[in-house]
């Protein structure tokens, strides 16, 4: 058995191995349904990670900045889905959560334009609903390299090249795998309302000798209501302040790609 210890000081015990989920629908199964993601001893990692040893616990929910990282992380990881699907041959930069919603850095044989974007969200709702579950899985360094330079993914082996020897960490959702480090949702579920942004450029790896790479915005609300009153209050600021607005929309180029020194950490 292992000692769970929650924020107010109680402590329960579990089976070793029990994971944030099952602790969480111990205590209520609303509790479980709407948290994101966990707190486990200080680390932020998935609802369905088993836990192995004494811990202190935090569940986080919407509300909370580290649960909206899990469900934009998430978010980032289903529109590569979608693009994988639509675009077949493309190939995938880095895909973090930002501080309001997420981006993909993807090199696409076919030119991606805000016109896409539409067709893409209609893509990314019809695979959230299937209630893709999001798969983590640890792989050597040298399985994680062979996979990708299978696949033809030029980016990916590059970021696997640059992290430390040792176990990889993989998530899969469907049909898509990628090289991160989580957390994220346990599946795709709680995606109720999609709204990708704008299109950008933006150098791989901030490096204006370095291609070129399509950047897709994007922002996703466990519930429809929500993106409506984001929208209205985006329309609202573009009324006061419409060069504000623009740059919202409109990040890109070399001074608003992600440094060097920076991404090895966003992703992996």
């Amino acid at each position: 058995m292992i000692k769970i210890t929650f924020p107010d000081g109680n402590v329960k015990e579990f089976p070793r191995g029990t994971t944030a989920h099952q602790i969480a629908e111990s205590i209520s199964p609303r509790l479980a349904a709407d948290s994101l993601a966990v707190s486990v001893n200080g680390e932020t990692v998935d609802m369905n990670r088993p836990i192995a040893e004494d811990a202190s616990v935090k569940f986080y929910k919407w509300e909370d900045p580290e649960g909206k990282h899990a469900f934009w992380h998430t978010s980032s990881h289903l529109l590569a889905e979608a693009l994988e699907s639509l675009y077949p041959g493309i190939k995938f930069g880095i895909g973090p959560a930002i501080e309001s919603g997420f981006y993909y850095d993807v090199d696409s044989p076919t030119p991606i334009t805000e016109g896409d974007l539409l067709r893409i969200e209609q893509k990314m709702m019809e695979l959230a609903r299937e209630k893709r579950p999001m798969v983590r899985t640890e792989v050597p360094k040298a399985d994680a390299l062979a996979q990708f330079k299978a696949k033809g993914d030029p980016y990916k082996v590059e970021l696997i090249n640059d992290l430390e020897d040792g176990t990889i960490t993989f998530y899969t959702n469907g049909c898509f795998t990628d090289l991160c480090r989580g957390p994220h949702l346990a599946d795709t579920s709680p995606i109720k309302a999609i709204k990708l942004t704008s299109v950008a450029g933006a150098y791989w790896r901030g490096n204006e000798k370095n291609k070129m790479l399509t950047r897709i915005y994007g922002i996703t609300f466990p519930k429809k209501s929500l993106l409506d009153e984001h929208i209205a209050m985006l329309e609202e600021a573009k009324l006061r302040v419409p060069e504000l607005h623009y740059r919202y929309l409109k990040v890109s180029k070399p001074e608003n790609a992600i440094p060097e020194n920076q991404q090895i950490e966003v992703l992996s």
